[in-house]
């Protein structure tokens, strides 16, 4: 049975991706068809659900930061947005029941309101998947979207504290003392080395930290996030987490393929799921208006708009338990897993087009801008610079410091993680904080008197985009990127970048010609 899940898995991911879509989506296709064709799931597809669920938030805890969660942009935004929908959702579901529409007219005001608060969460799943796949975690909207999930997870458990009656236990006060652990934590992973212990140490404390919350009362899912938090400011904290990447993929799958199971839908249901999802553009809107009012740039308030335009996995528990409680009727939970599916369908295609659609509309995006954005959001401009390396990763960090030895400061370095930038900075580095895909900056940056700038980036893509917004912009110099496989570098190239360097077959010859000189001077010395 388990080999039918993966055979529909393959074939349905493989078949969108051939299509340029992302796989999930086939994933998605893939439970309904198994669904119609009345194969049933068993206990092991829930959990391999629920451990891809722990192993993601314990990923985005190890990326995220409790002060970003503080900021009156993240909280703020999303204690608003949760608000106003709820009351709007609600209001348009009582207009429904007016119409007489299925399955609206046994709604009151209550459930139109509480079908409205489940829909006000967006996919922790598909955001951060999506967010993965651009290389887009630490940008400026990147980390906005991860607080806001965050904030809803926590208003998430206080919403099933509130409806189950279920108080966590008096040992949850214990919880707080997780901060006293944190070195003893620390050490544990110090001593795991890089092998094969580390991911198996990732994944002992994302699931030991589920186990720890869910044993006092508090919701599991929370306590793997915590867990990650903890080991954010870890020097081995990227690499515990892309140790734990794959593992994490594999498991999710079991999510999406989990939700067509949900239930087999009729034609009308099929009609209200679609007419639900229409709505995300009012939550588009909505989340739109509210981050510019809070003065974040319109570029900034585009992209996190859009990511989160879509609804939650958690809106399903929601409908759920309220259909356990004889809140709402049973159908409901199947028109919402369908919705559910939908908004994770459009989000996927739109977002992989979003940066296109900023260059397109940016005059008209930038009319909703505050004139005085917040200070973070200003940019900084790179001091006497030749050669702008964009991307300060394992590549782009070890370019920066081979050409500062061999031209000083002249050399400048950007990149969109602003907790490294911020390091660097206070080492002195000539660095500065920018996300090479914002077409502001380049178009408010003065290039003239930089001669090259390299694009040390891991995605193509990105690169080739950065690359015609550069000559958007006017810029005159040569750019220079990398590559991973023969296919990217032609694609580079022809994207107008003067030169393409692939790392994983020239830096053999790089290592070659270095170690050569180890030699060549006992060759010298013995021939004279």
């Amino acid at each position: 049975m388990e080999f039918i899940w993966i055979l529909f898995a393959f074939v349905c991911g493989l078949a969108v991706k051939l299509v340029n879509l992302p796989p999930l989506i086939g994933f998605l296709l893939a439970g309904f068809l198994l669904n119609y064709l009345g194969i049933q799931p068993s206990s092991i597809l829930d959990s391999l659900a629920n451990v891809g669920i722990t192993l993601m938030l314990f990923s985005i805890g190890l990326k995220l930061h409790v002060k970003d969660l503080l900021k009156r942009e993240v909280w703020a935004s999303t204690l608003s947005h949760m608000g106003v929908w709820t009351i709007l959702f609600g209001g348009l579901g009582l207009l429904f029941a007016m119409l007489s529409m299925p399955f609206f007219d046994l709604l009151n005001l209550q459930t139109a309101a509480l079908i409205g608060f489940a829909l006000s969460f967006s996919s922790t799943v598909c955001v951060m998947k999506l967010l993965e796949e651009s290389g887009e975690l630490k940008t400026r909207h990147g980390q906005l979207a991860l607080g806001i999930l965050v904030m809803q997870d926590i208003v998430a458990v206080v919403f099933l504290v509130a409806a189950t009656g279920h108080i966590p236990s008096l040992w949850a006060l214990g919880l707080f003392g997780l901060i006293l652990v944190r070195p003893l934590i620390n050490k544990l992973v110090d001593q795991a080395g890089h092998g094969e212990m580390l991911p198996l140490t990732g994944l002992f404390l994302a699931l030991g930290g589920y186990e720890l919350f869910y044993l006092v009362g508090v919701k599991g899912d929370l306590g793997a996030l915590i867990f990650g938090i903890l080991l954010a400011s870890h020097a081995k904290a990227s690499e515990m987490n892309k140790s734990l990447m794959n593992f994490k993929d594999l498991f999710l799958i079991g999510f999406f393929l989990s939700i067509g199971f949900t239930a087999l839908p009729t034609l009308s249901m099929i009609g209200i799921s679609l007419i639900i999802t229409l709505v995300i553009l009012a939550k588009f809107a909505l989340f739109f208006a509210l981050l510019t009012k809070l003065k974040l740039r319109g570029r900034t308030s585009f992209l996190s708009a859009l990511i989160l335009s879509n609804y939650s996995e958690f809106g399903l528990i929601v409908v759920a338990l309220s259909v356990s409680n004889g809140w709402l009727n049973k159908e409901w939970l199947v028109i919402l897993a369908l919705a559910v599916s939908f908004s994770f369908v459009i989000t996927s295609i739109i977002y992989r087009q979003s940066h296109r659609l900023y260059r397109k509309n940016k005059d008209a995006i930038r009319q909703f801008e505050s004139p005085d954005c917040l200070p973070v959001d200003v940019f900084s401009q790179p001091k006497d610079a030749q050669i702008l390396i964009v991307g300060l990763g394992r590549v782009g960090r070890g370019a920066f410091e081979s050409l500062k030895n061999l031209v000083g400061s002249g050399v400048a370095g950007m990149d969109a993680d602003r907790i490294r930038i911020q390091r660097m900075q206070e080492a002195n580095e000539n660095v500065f904080y920018g996300d090479g895909e914002d077409a502001d900056l380049w178009e408010r940056l003065d290039t003239s008197d930089i001669q090259l700038i390299m694009l040390a980036l891991p995605i193509a893509e990105d690169s080739t985009n950065i690359a015609i917004q550069l000559r958007k912009a006017n810029y005159q110099g040569q750019i220079a990127a990398i590559a991973r496989y023969q296919d990217e570098r032609d694609e580079l190239l022809a994207a107008g970048i003067d030169n393409v360097f692939n790392f994983y077959t020239e830096a053999g010859t790089g290592f070659a010609e270095e170690s050569l000189g180890l030699i060549r001077p006992k060759k010298d010395s013995s021939a004279t």
